[in-house]
């Protein structure tokens, strides 16, 4: 059957090749002008379409293609498309795949003709009206499929107007593919930023049983979870037959059980036309409905009885673009076939047109369907593909130069130069990607319902880079909520620092545990409690990990400067009784004090007042190396001969008549200084040996304290450490012990109570600084042991030296020979 439109009228002429207008070139379209059910056999029957039911849509995308070849063939105006050319078309009525197959199989067969059919009088190098160029078409992704493989074959370009699976972008499998539909692969992506923009991880996910929506519903599965969003269901709507009803009841009650609220459907909407009654039926209300392109913005779906009580149904759509003069155009149409006397066949049909899918244009003309936005939509994808082959057949040509070659053209070349157009048309600037792919932008719609009467609202659009929604816009089903966003999550969100210990097999299901202390959650890493650095801590339920609070005896801290200025009054005085003794080392008492010996003891504890100064600030190696050794090996040296000291008045007054001999050899043979010497260099040679094999190094102690580090020396309390403080302990004994003997000495001689008091105090001291560290690592612990060094200084100053500087600034009568001689013999009478 042929069509051609002149002058408002229809002009058929039956062919037996379909619907056709006669041209210089041809373009062939394949529409669904009918709507066939499925056979039952499992053999691919074909069903002759025209028993099938008319399909408003399909013939308003045939008009389309006619008007656009019209509106070609009639330009005028300086720089017309086609000058001098004229083009042709081939309709199809592709009702089913099958027909789909037969239509390819048809113009396959055309290619193999003669150049110019009998009876043309065309040019043999010209006219080439019975070879399509390039093939508009069909409807679908599944009537899709075999053509752009079988066309692809023969290089035939195949512009398809509304099949958007993401296969058919394989250049390898669909070589000659393009399309003014956007691919699927656009959609999945605005659709899962759809789901994440309102935050549904808990979804039910439904596709059609076919290309369409099996890949597309695949591609959505597979893609979720990488933005956190979990299918609780999948199901895959069925055709509706007796056999199918209760698969569709069930799945309705599935959704139900998972107890999803938003429900995405990738589905085409014939397929959804047959689901969806079952879902009012079941009275399910309340959901969030995530449409496709091809049902969203559909009447076959709103128009279902009782539909909008469904819940809120958001939808991906093709953009709307309007064709000028297209509704005049149809409306031609419509009043043509009204006017037509020659019956409803509209022509006569010759033997086997059936096959190739004949139809009356007339009757379908007669029903003068509605347009609507969706028809205008796909329509306009249409019309677009139509003047891309034209653009394509103008640079074939060479049309630029103001009339077109006239020489034959083959289908890859028309293929080759698609791939390079890039022309305005509309608002919009046609081109072709390296997959054949247009970049098209989506809408984002609503269904609005005003009672029973249904439109659409455009709240928002996207584009590959960027997704926009107007939520102000969107009427929900619930607008009580406190939110009024409904939600659609399997688990509420974790308090801040609390991880996700998983239910089941969904990464969306879980409950939620605090995490530990020095632990902290990372929103990267749901389900685990990562470490906090060595130099940080967290409390529990911590989102983040602080920095530690560093704790050290730092210079400019108030009781450091306190500190500072006890040892500055600790050296003054050794100093100072430095001085005054070496000014009277002469006199009986610096005598009586071990002479010379006296100098040494406060070099000795000014040493060890100085060890205090590493103790402040941060550690360093020095420091490190020094603190301990420098204090106790100066202590010591004093403590040696103060016990020695102690030691040789006990022997002078108590044993030295038992055992002359053996002291008369030790104080002739230099023992005194000999034992101080010997005393000294063994805890020397102790803390040399060490420091040596086990040096102390500055150290962090991040174990004492959680939210605190210590800046310390390590080894503090090392074996060598304690063998140190070991040999410490037993000299100060000796010297409390000998010390303690001449407690009834004269006067000048008895230094039990002061010493004995000293070495107590020092003792007491120390005692009271380890229980402290054993408990506390703080700036204060750390005062206390610049304390304790600096108390024990003072206690052996105040305790040894300080009478006997009493005696000689204050007391010079008492600093006499003759008071030591009297003192000695009021002690030797009271022992007769």
């Amino acid at each position: 059957m042929m069509v051609r439109l002149t002058d408002g009228e229809l002009d058929y002429v039956s062919q037996g090749q379909g619907m056709r207008l006669q041209g210089n070139f041809s373009v062939a379209g394949l529409f669904p002008l009918h709507d066939t059910d499925e056979p039952s056999a499992s053999l691919p029957a074909l069903r002759p379409c025209n028993e099938g039911r008319p399909n408003k849509h399909g013939f308003h995308l045939m008009q389309a293609m006619r008007f656009a070849v019209e509106e070609i063939n009639n330009s005028s105006g300086p720089q017309p498309l086609l000058p001098g050319v004229k083009l042709g078309y081939q309709m199809y009525d592709v009702c089913s795949v099958q027909a789909s197959v037969l239509a390819t199989l048809d113009l396959l067969e055309q290619q193999s003709r003669s150049p110019s059919a009998p009876g043309t009088g065309g040019d043999t190098d010209y006219d080439h009206s019975e070879r399509a160029l390039a093939v508009i078409g069909p409807d679908s992704s599944s009537k899709t499929f075999p053509p752009a493989a079988l066309l692809g074959a023969y290089l035939i370009p195949q512009i398809s107007y509304e099949a958007s699976n993401e296969m058919l972008s394989n250049k390898f499998l669909y070589p000659a593919f393009l399309r003014t539909i956007p691919s699927d692969k656009n959609q999945v992506k605005a659709m899962i930023e759809l789901l994440v923009r309102f935050n549904w991880t808990w979804v039910a996910l439904l596709g059609s049983d076919n290309a369409y929506g099996l890949e597309g519903m695949q591609s959505l599965a597979s893609q979720a979870p990488r933005h956190g969003i979990c299918v609780a269901y999948q199901g895959v709507i069925p055709s509706l037959k007796d056999n199918t009803k209760q698969i569709m009841r069930n799945m309705v009650d599935s959704i139900l059980m998972t107890k999803v609220n938003t429900v995405v459907v990738f589905s085409s909407k014939t397929k959804l036309s047959g689901f969806f009654p079952f879902v009012v039926e079941r009275n399910v209300t309340g959901k969030v409905w995530i449409g496709t392109e091809d049902w969203s913005v559909a009447t076959l779906i709103s128009g279902i009885p009782g539909i909008q009580t469904i819940g809120t149904v958001l939808g991906v759509a093709i953009k709307y673009e309007a064709i000028s003069g297209f509704e005049d155009f149809e409306r031609k149409v419509v009043q043509a076939s009204m006017s037509d006397t020659r019956g409803v066949s509209g022509g006569a049909t010759h033997p086997g047109d059936d096959c190739l899918q004949s139809t009356d244009l007339y009757s379908l003309a007669r029903r003068n369907f509605s347009l609507e936005d969706y028809d205008m939509t796909s329509s306009f994808n249409v019309y677009t593909a139509v003047y891309a082959v034209a653009h394509a057949l103008h640079r074939a040509l060479g049309c630029d130069i103001g009339q077109c070659q006239r020489r034959r053209v083959h289908p890859w070349e028309i293929l080759s130069w698609l791939k390079q157009v890039r022309f305005p048309l509309g608002n919009t600037s046609v081109h072709f990607d390296v997959n054949g792919d247009p970049n098209t932008e989506y809408d984002i719609v609503s269904w609005v319902w005003r009672g029973a009467d249904w439109s659409l609202r455009v709240v928002g659009s996207f584009s590959p880079t960027m997704l926009t929604v107007h939520e102000d816009q969107i009427e929900w089903h619930d607008t009580e909520q406190a939110t009024p966003v409904p939600q659609s999550i399997c688990s509420p969100p974790c308090p801040r620092g609390q991880k996700q210990l998983l239910i089941g097999q969904h990464t969306c299901c879980f409950d939620c545990q605090a995490c530990p202390a020095a632990t902290f959650l990372n929103i990267s890493k749901p389900t685990v409690c990562q470490p906090c650095l060595p130099e940080q801590w967290a409390p529990p339920s911590s989102d983040q990990c602080l920095n530690r609070t560093v704790l050290l005896l730092a210079w400019d801290a108030p009781l450091s400067i306190a500190l500072l200025f006890f040892l500055a009054t600790c050296l003054l005085m050794t100093l100072g009784s430095a001085v005054i003794l070496l000014l009277n080392l002469n006199t009986p008492v610096a005598k009586s004090a071990g002479g010379r010996t006296c100098l040494l003891m406060l070099a000795a504890l000014t040493a060890a007042a100085m060890s205090s100064l590493c103790h402040f600030g941060r550690p360093s190696p020095l420091a490190c190396f020094l603190k301990q050794p420098l204090f106790i090996v100066s202590f010591t040296v004093c403590l040696a001969c103060i016990t020695v000291r102690s030691l040789q008045v006990v022997c002078i007054f108590k044993f030295a008549s038992k055992l002359p001999p053996a002291y008369d050899k030790w104080a002739k043979s230099r023992g005194p200084e000999l034992t101080i010497f010997l005393l000294s260099v063994t805890i020397l040679f102790i803390s040399v040996l060490r420091a040596a094999l086990d040096p102390p190094q500055p150290s962090q102690d991040l174990d004492f304290y959680r939210d605190s580090v210590v800046l310390e020396c390590s080894k503090t309390l090392s074996p060598g450490a304690h063998l140190e403080l070991a040999y410490v302990f037993l000299l100060s004994t000796l010297c409390f012990s000998f010390s303690y003997m001449g407690k009834d000495l004269p006067a000048n001689y008895n230094e039990a109570k002061c010493v004995t008091f000293s070495l107590m105090v020092y003792m007491i001291s120390w005692m009271s600084f380890f229980t402290v560290y054993l408990i506390s690592r703080g700036p204060f612990t750390m005062a206390a042991h610049v304390f304790a060094i600096l108390f024990s200084v003072l206690s052996l100053l105040w305790g040894y030296f300080l009478p006997k500087i009493y005696i000689i600034v204050l007391k010079p009568q008492m600093n006499t020979a003759g008071h030591f001689q009297n003192c000695i013999q009021m002690y030797t009478m009271s022992k007769q």
